[in-house]
Parts: structure tokens; sequence; C-alpha cells
């Protein structure tokens, strides 16, 4: 088959959905690098900026980092912004085969569709449907948004592909789609998420983002679903009264009141919001902390309870959505608003070393299972099943 996969979110997203695609797709490269397909796929970039391509702009260097022969990318000089106002907003009827070629199948990562010819196969990676379940934790812009073009991708599509079965779930119960157009296409963990024994480069990171000297961690970005609040309420309470607070995450929308608690807490000493970090990072800052928590209200997945169990750090998270899914018997599950729980819990894990211990070793039997080669193997079977 021709396959066109659009690589946008990857080369323009740090975080979130932009890691997912970096890394399912350099997988499914090294994949048909080391058994050939015969399939032949078209990466499309829009936009010239790209943050978070692997390589700088060149006929051998590409934003993937992928160099196969039967890889190949197209980069676009409208940016991302413009062709969503004319595809999805202006509804320019501009096939995306205008950019990428005649393509048997066109793969969008990113919860939308862009128009394409009518005996093209389409697939749609929808990660969650949190829009939904929890539209008061949306920007009204963006929640119009999302409202039209996400369940007209749904419908739409061919195959929509969901990063977890709880998801799986939720696009059969509101849209009442044939179940065989749904398949789960699980996330995995990358490899450098382990256990780091460096002390100095760890002092260094510590040093470089100011952190305590003993904290909780949480990762995600700012916005009312991290229900970050939870934890803001859940500090001052803790027995523990050295232990601070770390929030890595860039803003996003409708954050301005978690400032505004802390504030009104009388935190601001034990609360340290560093924003977005070097991705290169992350690994040392889960090595630092303490406990990693999530307390979100709804997740498609869950990646960085994920990671944070790869690199051996105890986990508490919500008792909703996929995360149950994701942790399995390796973290403490809790109710996402149960203040006295929170505390509880991590009262319980903050004082039992061997409570620590047991959640670390499972934790990383559990984040083992889940890897991006796995997680390329479905997506390459899914494509097949198009065929």
């Amino acid at each position: 088959m021709n396959i066109g996969i659009d690589y946008t979110s990857a080369a323009n997203q740090g975080a979130g959905i932009g890691r997912l695609t970096r890394n399912i797709i350099r997988a499914l490269a090294e994949i048909d690098a080391q058994t050939p397909t015969g399939h032949r796929y078209t990466l499309l970039v829009q936009g010239r900026e790209m943050p978070y391509a692997a390589g700088q702009a060149g006929q051998r260097n590409r934003a993937s980092g992928i160099d196969h022969a039967n890889w190949r990318e197209v980069c676009t000089w409208i940016s991302e912004r413009w062709w969503h106002r004319l595809w999805h907003r202006l509804r320019a009827p501009i096939p995306v085969e205008w950019l990428v070629g005649p393509v048997d199948l066109f793969h969008s990562p990113d919860f939308t569709l862009p128009p394409t010819r009518r005996r093209t196969r389409t697939v749609v990676t929808v990660h969650d449907l949190s829009f939904m379940r929890l539209p008061h934790c949306f920007a009204p812009a963006l929640l119009e948004y999302l409202n039209v073009n996400v369940p007209a991708a749904i419908r739409r599509a061919d195959l929509v592909l969901a990063d977890s079965e709880n998801t799986r779930r939720d696009v059969l119960e509101l849209f009442g789609i044939p179940q065989e157009r749904v398949l789960t296409v699980l996330c995995g963990v990358e490899e450098r998420f382990k256990p780091i024994h460096d002390t100095e480069y760890l002092e260094s990171i510590r040093r470089k983002y100011g952190l305590p000297a003993r904290f909780i961690l949480s990762v995600g970005t700012l916005q009312p679903r991290k229900n970050y609040g939870t934890l803001i309420q859940a500090l001052p309470r803790l027995r523990d009264p050295d232990i601070g607070l770390v929030i890595v995450g860039g803003k996003g929308w409708l954050y301005e009141g978690i400032f505004e608690q802390i504030q009104a807490a009388a935190l601001t000493k034990r609360v340290c919001l560093p924003g977005f970090v070097d991705d290169a990072d992350l690994p040392a800052l889960y090595n630092l902390a303490q406990v990693f928590v999530l307390p979100s209200l709804y997740e498609g997945f869950g990646l960085p309870p994920l990671e944070a169990m790869a690199c051996g750090l105890p986990v508490i998270t919500s008792n909703n959505s996929s995360l149950p899914e994701v942790v399995g018997d390796a973290g403490l599950l809790v109710d996402a608003e149960e203040v006295d729980a929170w505390v509880d819990a991590l009262d319980r894990l903050l004082e039992s070393a061997t409570l620590r211990r047991t959640l670390s070793e499972r934790g990383r039997q559990r984040a083992a299972q889940f890897t991006w080669p796995k997680a390329a193997t479905a997506l390459l079977a899914a494509y097949e099943s198009l065929r």
C-alpha cells in the first residue's frame, strides 16, 4: 500500500500526542527496515518551524529522522494553523492527496481528518473523548472546535484507533459505530525512562530547575482536567511538612485557578511550577522525586504514570478512565476528587519504605509490558486490515 501519515503533531508538539506520534511512527519505520512489507510511506508535516524535528532542514536530515528508501516526507509552506482553518473551519475541499500524492490509506494521529479523495481509506486516532465526558474542563472555542470536527472524523473514518480499551468503549458508547471499526493500539514507554544512578547528573538537573530536596512529582499540561487543585488542597495536610510538590507542564487553558489556589493556601514556597521542561530531562525528574501523582479526572491513556513506573518511581493516580488499565496493581488508585483519600495515600507511601520498594518493583515490571515496537506492530496490523 501507499500510506500517508500526518506527522505534524510529532514535529510541532513536545508532549502528549506529539511524543506518542514520534515514538510509534519511528518504531513502525524500524519494523519496516528489519522486515520490509512492501508498503511505501509518506509523512506530511504542515509548516516549516518543526521545533521537535529529529534533524535540521536539509536533504538527508528529515523531520522524523527516518531515512529509509521507502519513506519520504512532504513539508508544506502553509502553517498547521492555516491548514486547520482551511480544512476544519472554512471546509475548503482541498484533498490531502494534493500534498502527499496518491495514497491508498491516510492516517491522522491527532483527532481530525483532512479531506481525502473518495477511494482513499482513512484512519483517525482518538486519544480520548474528555471534551464530551467533561465539557466544563475546556475553553469554549476549543470545545466548539472539538465538538464539530472530532465526531465528523469518527463517523467518516474507515478505522478509529483508540489509545486504551477505555477510550474504545467511549467511542462505541457515544457514537454507536460498529465494533470492528474501532481498534485499541496501546502506547509504549521509551527505553530511556529507567532508574538513573549518576547522582552528580541528577543534582545538576535539580539545580537547573530549582527543585526541592524532597518532592512529589506530577507531569501534565496545566488545565482543569488534570485536577491539580486536589493536590494543592492535600499538600498542607500531609504529615511531612517539608515535602514539596513539583508540577511539570506548560500552560494549557483555564489554568489561572491553579495559581490562585497556591497563593490562597500560602504554598508558593512548597509548590514548584517549572513549566514545560526539556524532554531529555524528564527521566531525571522521575528519578529525583519521592512519589509520582496524577489526580486527573480523565485520561485517554496516561503516559506519565507509565514513564514514572519505568523509572522505578512509586505511583498514585486516579481510579477512573484508562488509568487502572495502565497502572494495574503496580500503583495506588484513588478517587480523583476525594482529598482525604489523597492525603491518606500520600502519607502511607511517604512513610513506608517497604511500600515504596514494593510499588517500585511492580511498576518496573508493569511498564516493561508496554513497548513502542509492540504498539507499532498493532498499528501495522490495523493498516493491513484495510487492504
